[in-house]
């Protein structure tokens, strides 16, 4: 009877053993800022010559997005990324005072990464911030060495070098190339400093390159001289069947010889010798050099990961505020709706967990990723947001049963109630020359409506033209296709609350 009594209990102790709650996952999730998916090799777009071995490897053991939006430029991208919510849904955030000064209300506006510390997790942010003053340590983030920008206007063209850094509420000048700087902290917390290593961890990895000016690491000037760069189809007018605005965004000029130089337009370039790029060539070279020390850190911050033996139990996710114009449409910015300006490279990876080496051509955007993060953790949304879980697409990237609309948009500096304010009362909807647009992707099609009083639509098919040099929306057999995804964008509207639905500019005549 004895030895019955102790098998039971045994049994017993066993089942309460295995019944434990597993540990949720660690979530890294690598932020480059400026960054094309063309400079990075395992994108069929890039530049036959471009060297990512590190992300390439990434990519290999993960998931590959061919059609990721996570915002029209820097601010609002990482506005998305801490809410969920698209900019027409994140009330209180401003920009004021001196370029890039921007406040919020943490209390209208709460960032989720706090809702995580609330739960378990601990937090860490590393690196650019560009969502307010307040960058919110010790509320929404246990660790944290930030470059808060906003707070420092006189230190935000420092992407480089000789930043001001906030060492978790201690500001100091800090030396050395920023991106070595954050991929060493980033691999230190990894590895257990600074942290609980009884709790999961959540790490925001956010490089500043390749944001102009784009200075590579001197060891990597020059790697890619004399590299063959074609120049894009449209970077010179004419444009049929484009937007006038594009007249006015034009970015690049004929030399002597006849090869696009820069304009007066467009973001500056140079690299840290004190030499300024001004060819289109040059300027492509220098970008993907730039480039080369972010494939450097993600090689060293998976190498943490794999040494510390977390890397089962860590999603990695590896991708861009948006990508940026290298030439393309004549641009040489972000901010326009086209994949060459704002798609962003995206790259997800939990080995055991998630299919290796696949590529899935759903288009999903950055409000997505903080649902996916969500469900992960195994938490409930805190309020409503904008994204769906993405994780029946990391089961299955390649399954035919997800239909799902993304929707994006560009609403310049201005955010929540502030943008259908602008709108009712038609006032000035642009941002550096571009004006405020809606955009949804549906499958191979994208749509945009330029919020512009009497500007055309446009209609392009992905797959046939994915350069996006011939809008669709003025071909008379593509109406019906036409007419589908203006309800499907009015329908995403509804979906996620906008106010202006019926402010809305109207469109050139058909």
């Amino acid at each position: 009877m004895v030895w019955w009594k102790v098998a039971f209990c045994l049994t017993v102790l066993a089942s309460q053993v295995t019944a434990a709650p597993k540990r949720p996952p660690n979530i890294l999730l690598i932020y480059t800022d400026d960054q094309s998916y063309k400079t990075v090799r395992c994108y069929p777009e890039s530049f036959p010559w471009v060297r990512t071995p590190n992300i390439d490897s990434l990519a290999a053991s993960g998931i590959r997005f061919t059609g990721a939006y996570l915002g029209a430029w820097c601010m609002p991208s990482r506005a998305t990324m801490l809410t969920g919510r698209l900019p027409h849904g994140v009330e209180s955030m401003r920009m004021e005072g001196a370029y890039p000064g921007a406040t919020y209300d943490s209390k209208l506006c709460p960032f989720w990464p706090r809702v995580f510390r609330e739960r378990g997790y601990q937090t860490a942010q590393i690196g650019k911030w560009h969502t307010g003053n307040d960058a919110g340590f010790g509320r929404d983030w246990d660790y944290q060495i930030v470059w808060n920008r906003p707070k420092h206007p006189e230190n935000a063209g420092n992407y480089y070098d000789q930043q001001l850094l906030a060492f978790n509420g201690e500001e100091r000048l800090t030396e050395g190339y920023s991106t070595d700087n954050y991929t060493q902290w980033a691999g230190d917390y990894i590895r257990g400093q600074h942290r609980d290593a009884t709790k999961p961890w959540y790490l925001w990895l956010c490089y500043g390159g390749v944001h102009g000016p784009a200075h590579p690491a001197k060891r990597h000037i020059g790697a890619y001289q004399d590299a063959p760069v074609p120049t894009p189809a449209d970077i010179f007018p004419p444009r049929v069947g484009k937007p006038a605005y594009l007249d006015l965004t034009q970015a690049w000029s004929r030399g002597p010889d006849g090869q696009p130089v820069m304009g007066k337009s467009g973001e500056k370039f140079g690299d840290d010798s004190g030499k300024q790029a001004r060819t289109h060539a040059d300027f492509v070279r220098q970008v993907n050099e730039c480039a080369l020390s972010l494939d450097e850190g993600v090689g060293k911050v998976m190498a943490a990961l794999k040494e510390s033996g977390q890397l089962e139990n860590t999603l990695v996710v590896f991708t861009a505020d948006q990508g940026f114009s290298m030439g393309e449409h004549g641009f040489r910015t972000k901010l326009a709706p086209y994949d060459a300006n704002f798609r962003s490279p995206l790259i997800v990876s939990r080995p055991g967990t998630i299919p290796q080496g696949k590529v899935c051509k759903h288009p999903v955007g950055g409000q997505d990723l903080v649902v996916t993060f969500f469900a992960h953790a195994g938490f409930e949304l805190p309020w409503a947001m904008h994204g769906r879980d993405l994780s029946p697409l990391l089961a299955n990237p390649e399954r035919t049963d997800w239909s799902h609309p993304v929707l994006f948009e560009h609403t310049g500096q201005d955010f929540g109630s502030d943008v259908t304010k602008i709108l009712a009362e038609k006032g000035k909807a642009e941002h550096s020359n571009v004006p405020w647009w809606l955009a949804v992707r549906d499958g191979k099609y994208k749509y945009i409506r330029n919020l512009k009083a009497g500007e055309i639509e446009e209609l392009y098919d992905l797959a046939a033209d994915p350069e996006e040099l011939t809008n669709l929306a003025q071909r008379t057999e593509l109406r019906p296709q036409l007419e589908r995804l203006r309800g499907v964008m009015r329908g995403e509207l509804q979906r996620t609350d906008a106010g202006f639905i019926e402010s809305l500019p109207p469109t050139a005549v058909r």
